[in-house]
């Protein structure tokens, strides 16, 4: 549930002009988001005790984070600072003055029996995410992304008939970001959330581990007839991988045409997912903001925001993936999904840029970063900035094809011996290997001439038009050059002597 959900009559007129998705057994599907993107202060967004993932249970709760008796909050300036990043990437209106609100609720992990959130007035209001599906450009339209606390963690397994509280998450900043119900797919809305998840990490505001719960999105789904008024929705809280939410957004969407087509009404609910059965589970009924009964925090002043200190940050903003894209098509000459693949991440951009800088054809530096060195980095489960094989070292492998020294063939050989730690060295490995090809043109027009005095019968049949003979005639050559010869050279001494 979020406290930042339109009235059900907002969003019939979000809808006005809005596309229709593919269909699904004759309905369409409406989703939108609520992302909570933990921000990567050291220290809690009211009070200076460690945000640190994985210390032992209530090590990390201080006395504001308790809620004692005379304690009051005071505002992190490093979240603020996180939130107008996020704003000015989104191309979001910053607001310069934002209210705190406490949502109330009464839950085990929650010490002060409220959350400190923002409602009516928040930070960033407004903005973007645009990305590719295929080759369709999609924009998702933003409502708001407000600052809030996390809450504590209730912990199940451990316990027996028993439930125990972990309160080191209790105060941990947090920017909720919430879209419009613009997605009509599982896919759109997995592809939004990779953007936004890209987009977090790349301006340094959120580490974006899943895993640890520093990024959970909520998906909102409802299913309709196409030209019928809203369907009632259902939440789908903390999903926590890709590939869980697309299974849950999946059964999500199955389970409420099925109760809509056997006459049954949908609830609005919470719902969980569960990757054990693959299915989705009813939590609670799900509330409205009316529920949450808020009303401005007494103890916390309205945040103000200069415009001197927007342009400030902006000033120490990185280029984004958008731009540096466009950049890359524009001045490399590389294709939108090419630009698109290499600014999946600001460390896959990183390693690209650094292998031009190193002497890399743009192309062929990105040809191989999105092939092999993809590959294996996703056979490993590795990020980039934890390749064997560095930048440099790519550049170097990528100049020995270029100028002719070794194939394509043998360059896969000398990336084995870099990725696994045979070798360092690009011009060692080729020598050691014995993988240079041969540049003896008086050498290799001795093989070509062998080749033919051998396999007349392929001659007559290139002379007669067919181009297989040919194909063979090159692979014998190379056959007998045991692959050091040069392709190119090859094809032309050939076809000189065919005439």
């Amino acid at each position: 549930m979020s406290s930042t959900e339109p009235s059900m009559n907002s969003f019939e007129q979000m809808q006005e002009g809005r596309p229709t998705g593919p269909l699904v057994q004759g309905y369409e599907v409406i989703i939108g988001f609520e992302t909570h993107a933990q921000l990567s202060t050291t220290s809690k967004i009211f009070s200076r005790a460690s945000t640190a993932f994985g210390a032992e249970p209530n090590t990390q709760a201080c006395a504001v984070d308790l809620a004692l008796p005379g304690t009051l909050p005071v505002m992190n300036k490093g979240a603020v600072e996180r939130a107008i990043k996020l704003g000015l990437a989104l191309g979001s209106h910053i607001a310069p003055r934002s209210v705190f609100a406490r949502k109330n609720y009464f839950y085990p992990d929650l010490p002060k029996g409220y959350q400190i959130s923002q409602y009516e007035i928040p930070v960033v209001q407004g903005g973007t995410v645009s990305f590719l599906l295929g080759d369709e450009k999609k924009t998702v339209r933003l409502v708001r992304a407000h600052l809030e606390e996390d809450a504590g963690k209730s912990l199940h397994e451990d316990f027996v008939g028993q439930s125990g509280i972990d309160l080191n998450r209790a105060g941990t900043p947090l920017l909720e970001i919430v879209t419009e119900p613009d997605m009509r797919s599982t896919t759109e809305a997995v592809a939004y959330a990779r953007e936004l998840h890209k987009i977090v990490t790349w301006i340094g505001i959120c580490d974006g581990n899943m895993q640890e719960g520093s990024f959970r999105c909520d998906a909102n789904v409802s299913v309709r007839k196409p030209g019928s008024s809203l369907g009632t929705r259902r939440e789908i809280k903390n999903l926590n991988s890709f590939k869980f939410m697309q299974q849950a957004i999946d059964y999500e969407i199955r389970w409420q045409i099925e109760e809509l087509e056997d006459g049954r009404r949908i609830q609005q609910a919470t719902v969980l997912f569960d990757p054990a059965t693959g299915e989705t589970r009813s939590m609670r009924t799900k509330e409205d903001a009316a529920d949450y009964r808020y009303f401005p925090d007494p103890d916390l002043p309205p945040l103000a925001i200069s415009a001197e200190w927007i342009e400030q940050v902006r000033q120490g903003m990185p280029e984004l993936p958008r731009s540096m894209a466009e950049r890359f098509v524009r001045d490399h000459g590389l294709s939108d999904y090419d630009a698109a693949q290499i600014t999946q991440s600001f460390a896959f951009a990183t390693y690209f840029q650094d292998s031009v800088a190193a002497g890399a054809p743009p192309k062929l530096a990105s040809n191989w970063i999105t092939g092999e060195i993809a590959r294996r980095l996703n056979l490993q489960d590795l990020p980039i900035d934890r390749a064997p094989v560095a930048a440099t070292q790519l550049a170097s492998l990528i100049a020995r094809i270029a100028d002719g020294t070794i194939s394509n063939a043998a360059a896969r050989q000398v990336f084995d011996a870099l990725w696994t730690g045979e070798g360092a060295d690009v011009d060692r490995l080729i020598e050691a290997k014995g993988l240079k090809q041969m540049s003896d043109s008086g050498a290799l027009e001795a093989i070509v001439d062998d080749v033919l005095s051998r396999n007349q019968k392929n001659i007559d049949e290139y002379r007669a038009g067919k181009d297989k003979a040919f194909n063979a005639l090159v692979g014998q050559v190379m056959k007998a050059s045991q692959g050091k010869a040069n392709p190119g050279q090859v094809n032309a001494l050939l076809k000189a002597r065919l005439g």
